[in-house]
C-alpha cells in the first residue's frame, strides 16, 4: 500500500510540472496583498492570493499551484524554481469563483534586483489536467530586514561625496577668481606710484628741464 501510495504522488508531482494547456472558460487573477510594490524580501516568506473563476459548463477541480523566477530579458535563464503547492482537486462548480492563498520564499543569496515571477495555477477537467497562468511580471527582490540594498546604499554614498567634491570645486574657482582680481588692482595702483616717483626723481634734472622748455614753447 506504501509503495502505491508513493506512486500516486510523484504522478501527481509530474501532472503539476507538466506543460500544459489552458482550458477555455477559466480565468484567473493574483493579489498580492498589502504589497502593492511586489517588493520579496529574500530568504522571507512572501504571500500572494490567486484567484480562479470558472465560467465554463462543467466543474473545475483545482490541483496546485506553482510557480518560478526568471531573469527579466530572458525567461529562458532559469533563477528558482518555487515551492509546489498541493490543493487535492479543490472543487469549483460552474459560475463560481475560488481564492487560494500562495505562500514562497526566494533563496536568500539571490541578489537584490528585479527579477520576473511566473505562476500557473493547475486544474483538473473532466478527468484531464490544463494549466492557466496567474501571474507573469515584475518583482523586486530586495535584502532581508530593510527596503535598502547594500548596492543602494553604496550608490547613495557614492552620490553624496561626488557632491561634496563638486561643491568643494566650485569653492576653490571662486576663492581663484577673487584672488586675481585682488592681484589686478594692486598693480594699476602700483603702475601709479611707479610714474607719480619718476617724475619726482626727473625734477631738477636736465631731462626735466628740457621736457619742460618744449612745453613753454608749444604754449608760445
Amino acid at each position: 500500500m506504501g509503495e502505491n501510495t508513493d506512486d500516486a504522488v510523484e504522478e501527481d508531482d509530474h501532472d503539476l510540472d507538466m506543460n500544459l494547456s489552458s482550458f477555455p472558460g477559466v480565468e484567473t487573477v493574483c493579489v498580492f496583498p498589502k504589497n502593492s510594490a511586489k517588493l520579496v524580501p529574500a530568504g522571507e516568506e512572501t504571500e500572494l492570493l490567486v484567484g480562479l473563476k470558472n465560467e465554463g459548463k462543467t466543474r473545475v477541480g483545482v490541483m496546485g499551484i506553482r510557480a518560478s523566477v526568471h531573469l527579466p530579458y530572458d525567461h529562458k535563464l532559469l533563477v528558482q524554481n518555487l515551492t509546489m503547492l498541493r490543493l487535492n482537486n479543490a472543487s469549483i462548480p460552474t459560475s463560481l469563483q475560488a481564492t487560494f492563498p500562495y505562500i514562497f520564499a526566494v533563496s536568500q543569496y539571490l541578489q537584490p534586483g528585479a527579477f520576473d515571477l511566473v505562476g500557473y495555477i493547475i486544474y483538473d477537467v473532466e478527468g484531464k489536467p490544463y494549466q492557466s497562468v496567474f501571474y507573469n511580471g515584475t518583482i523586486e527582490v530586495v535584502e532581508s530586514g530593510g527596503l535598502l540594498s547594500g548596492e543602494s546604499v553604496f550608490l547613495l554614498t557614492l552620490g553624496i561625496g561626488l557632491l561634496l567634491l563638486l561643491g568643494l570645486w566650485a569653492y576653490s574657482q571662486v576663492q581663484r577668481l577673487t584672488k586675481k582680481t585682488k592681484k589686478v588692482s594692486k598693480v594699476e595702483v602700483g603702475t601709479r606710484s611707479t610714474e607719480a616717483s619718476l617724475d619726482e626723481w626727473l625734477e631738477g634734472t636736465t631731462l626735466a628741464k628740457t621736457s619742460s622748455g618744449k612745453t613753454k614753447n608749444k604754449k608760445n
